[in-house]
């Protein structure tokens, strides 16, 4: 990884290559997105327009073909992101910055994309009622999962194409630090919070979605992304701190992919966090014991 930063970071004409040639793939756009988000980073608004204005074009012809428009609002959504970061020098109005793009990618996704949705939608409907009949081959049918809408699918789609932004940005600012700062990103995402009136706005709103009905409930996964992001920040303090390894925050990783109380409870401290500081108590606790000794 730190060969390709190099790479990227070389000139404009190594960044531009980097971003142009993976930017029209789905495998590898996430890479053509921190690569934009690190020249922005490091070299400015500017040169981040300009690069990410060449690796649209790509993209743009992509959409034009298929009628799906991921690439292109994952380019934009890091660089926007990107932005943020540079003007603010504050990760968490990045990170909450997610929010807004996943919103605007979600209504672009449902304007602009509608056939392809609805193709989408069909083919999991269909391959889904054939599940439904091998499940309950006699009898009466009741469907055991909810269908498909495309306001779902938009919400579905919008909040892969923010959290994969946000990645693009992570490893972005990764790049950075190894390059110019070594052990920056690491310190400066395990001090990542968010404000409590943040918090509290999001928690609220996202409750009101989720009452909202069956309709509505998924754009709360769109809202809570922030605070997710957050829990992993507080995950990764709590085991630099105890000196926990590898292996274990890979089994953190795991367990909030695979059991949804976990996620649960991953928010639940976030929120908790906000009011308490887990992190600086403990850092004042750990300086006492230093001042005793």
């Amino acid at each position: 990884m730190r060969g390709l930063a190099e790479f990227i970071m070389r000139g404009r004409w190594q960044a531009l290559g980097v971003a142009v040639l993976g930017s029209g793939s789905v495998l590898f756009g996430w890479i053509s997105a921190a690569a934009i988000a690190l020249v922005t980073l490091r070299r400015g608004t500017a040169a981040g327009g300009w690069l990410v204005l060449w690796a649209l074009l790509p993209a743009v012809i992509i959409t034009a073909m298929t009628g799906d428009t991921g690439s292109v609002i994952l380019l934009a959504g890091a660089f926007g992101l990107a932005v943020v970061l540079r003007e603010t020098v504050n990760l968490s109005l990045a990170v909450m910055a997610s929010v807004p793009l996943a919103v605007i990618s979600g209504l672009a996704l449902t304007v602009f994309n509608g056939p392809f949705l609805e193709e989408l939608i069909a083919t999991f409907n269909q391959a889904l009622s054939q599940l439904e009949q091998d499940m309950q081959p006699e009898g009466p049918r009741q469907l055991a999962f909810g269908a498909l809408s495309v306001s779902r699918l938009a919400a579905l789609l919008a909040t892969g194409n923010a959290a994969i932004a946000l990645l693009s940005l992570m490893l972005a600012r990764y790049w950075q630090a190894l390059l110019y700062n070594p052990g920056g990103f690491g310190s400066e995402f395990r001090a990542l919070k968010m404000p409590q009136s943040a918090v509290l706005a999001i928690v609220s709103v996202a409750s009101l979605l989720w009452f909202a009905g069956p309709e509505w409930r998924i754009w709360s996964a769109v809202v809570v992304l922030p605070i997710t992001v957050v829990g992993f920040a507080l995950v990764h303090a709590y085991a630099a701190r105890t000196g926990k390894g590898m292996g274990w925050l890979v089994l953190m990783y795991v367990l909030w992919i695979v059991l949804d109380p976990i996620k649960w409870l991953w928010l639940a401290c976030v929120v908790i966090d906000a009011f308490v500081d887990f992190r600086s108590r403990r850092s004042a606790s750990s300086g006492d014991e230093s001042g005793e000794a």
